[in-house]
């Protein structure tokens, strides 16, 4: 273990609390007080604290998608299991009719179930959006969507490299549960690119030119 703490940078102690709740599968025990740990134990341990950092997730909702990596679960059912965890927890019945109904007609050509949590988030944004006074002005919402099926698409992809069942179910997990980390980190980063092109023209020269000039 104590190699495995060294090898992962992890405390000898964080190591026991993913094995006490089940993130980390136990060694090859070799003795009453020694256990044998391969580099699928150091695999796991960057998952979980991939997970429980930039993904954001508790520790039972990280053992859910862990679990759905290391079942027999189609990968449509891992997608299921992975969404639900990085999701908010929104109850349909308490979101408003009318914006159901928005969200159905935006999301009207999309294959999903009526109760994947994207339709009914969708639902939730808009009516919280328009409750403020803002307005689906120059097609901002079906800009959304085309965005969204652009990163679906480079999701999906990502899986499909991958050779085995078990690798697709991990990239499911980490793309669903980090990929909305990195959309909105890099979205952050596109919405200063496009302000200063927009409204500080010269800014936006001074700054190409000291990158060109590296």
């Amino acid at each position: 273990m104590s190699e495995l703490s060294r090898t992962t940078d992890t405390p000898v102690a964080t190591v026991k609390y993913y094995l006490r709740e089940r993130l980390l599968p136990p060694g090859l025990r070799t003795s009453p007080n020694q256990a044998q740990y391969g580099d699928e134990h150091v695999r796991r341990i960057r998952l979980i604290r991939a997970l429980l950092g930039p993904g954001g997730l508790d520790v039972a909702t990280a053992r859910e998608v862990i679990g759905a990596i290391d079942s027999d679960l189609p990968l449509p059912h891992v997608f299921g299991v992975a969404q639900r965890a990085a999701s908010a927890r929104i109850d349909e019945r308490e979101v408003d009719a009318a914006a159901l109904e928005r969200a159905d007609d935006l999301l009207g050509g999309f294959a999903i179930h009526q109760d994947n949590p994207g339709r009914t988030a969708t639902a939730a944004v808009i009516r919280a959006i328009e409750g403020v006074g803002q307005r689906d002005a120059d097609d901002w919402y079906r800009r959304y969507v085309e965005a969204a099926l652009i990163v679906a698409e480079a999701d999906l992809d990502m899986v499909e490299a991958r050779a085995t069942r078990d690798e697709k179910a991990e990239t499911v997990v980490v793309g669903t549960a980090l990929g909305d980390a990195l959309f909105a980190a890099l979205r952050r980063a596109a919405q200063e690119h496009v302000s200063t092109i927009r409204y500080e023209p010269e800014r936006a020269e001074a700054i190409r030119r000291t990158r060109s000039s590296r």
